[in-house]
């Protein structure tokens, strides 16, 4: 089993479970909430989050095929908890960028060195309040 997958496997185990409940208060960190495909098991997963104007990217170090990538695909959107906050997210598309402007050069640094090149991109959902603006007409 390659490395990468023994640390995917070890965190899912592990570290998700002890790490889940404080990595939104680090900064630059947050936590996924999403649902599994089969079981509909609600899940918690720490992820490494940068932001892109209004979306948000979330590393892939593990890459595009990890179960929860492939459940808040399959949901359309998930919830990220970040600090004391909880942002409702959708429109999930994947990427690949070595080096995308708005990652910091320490962590760009990092993703270099460790082959992470995937990124997943995701857009707030819009509140009814921000849909009842936009759509409001002009006199």
């Amino acid at each position: 089993m390659p490395s990468r997958r023994r640390a995917a496997r070890f965190n899912r185990k592990f570290a998700n479970h002890i790490f889940g409940r404080v990595m939104p208060h680090f900064p630059g960190f947050g936590v996924v909430c999403h649902r599994g495909r089969t079981s509909g098991r609600q899940y918690r997963t720490p992820v490494k989050v940068f932001r892109s104007g209004r979306n948000y990217l979330i590393s892939l170090p593990y890459g595009s095929e990890a179960d929860w990538v492939r459940n808040v695909r399959a949901a359309g959107g998930c919830d990220l908890e970040i600090g004391r906050q909880r942002v409702r997210l959708t429109m999930p598309q994947l990427g690949v960028d070595p080096a995308p402007p708005e990652i910091p050069a320490f962590f760009r640094f990092v993703r270099r060195k460790l082959h992470t090149t995937e990124l997943l991109t995701l857009e707030p959902a819009e509140t009814a309040d921000q849909a009842a603006v936009r759509l409001r007409p002009t006199l």
